[in-house]
C-alpha cells in the first residue's frame, strides 16, 4: 500500500542507455523495462529508472520520487512547508508529477498515477 510522503521511486541520470543498462545488468543482475529509447525502468527492491532524456538544466544527481494520492494537495503542502516548486505538475507516461527543492537545496519529485 502506498502512503503519502514515502519514498516510492528512485530515478537516476541515464546517459548512454545501452552502456548504463549493460553495467547494472552485469554488475548487479538488474533487469529493465524499456519505455522508449531514453527511459528504462528497474525494480530491484525499490522501483526506479534511468532518465536519458533529461534537459540540460535538469538534475544530474539521483532524484528521490515520493508518492501522493492527491498530487495537487501535496504540491500545496510542499509549498506551504517552504519547498520551492521547480517544475509544476506535469503529465508523463504513467501519471503526473512535480519537482521541488527542499530548504536544504535537495531536488525531489512527487508523483501520482492520476
Amino acid at each position: 500500500m502506498r502512503e503519502d510522503g514515502k519514498l516510492d521511486y528512485f530515478e537516476l541520470p541515464g546517459g548512454d542507455m545501452p552502456t548504463v543498462k549493460a553495467f547494472y545488468g552485469a554488475a548487479f543482475g538488474w533487469t529493465f523495462v524499456d519505455y522508449g529509447p531514453e527511459y528504462a525502468a528497474f525494480n530491484e527492491g525499490l522501483d526506479g529508472g534511468f532518465n536519458a532524456h533529461a534537459a540540460p538544466d535538469d538534475t544530474k544527481t539521483p532524484l528521490p520520487v515520493l508518492w501522493a494520492d492527491d498530487i495537487e494537495a501535496m504540491q500545496a503542502r510542499v509549498e506551504a512547508a517552504g519547498g520551492t516548486i521547480l517544475k509544476p505538475i506535469f503529465a508523463f507516461p504513467g501519471g503526473r508529477r512535480f519537482h521541488f527543492r527542499d530548504p536544504a537545496g535537495t531536488e525531489l519529485a512527487v508523483w501520482s498515477e492520476s
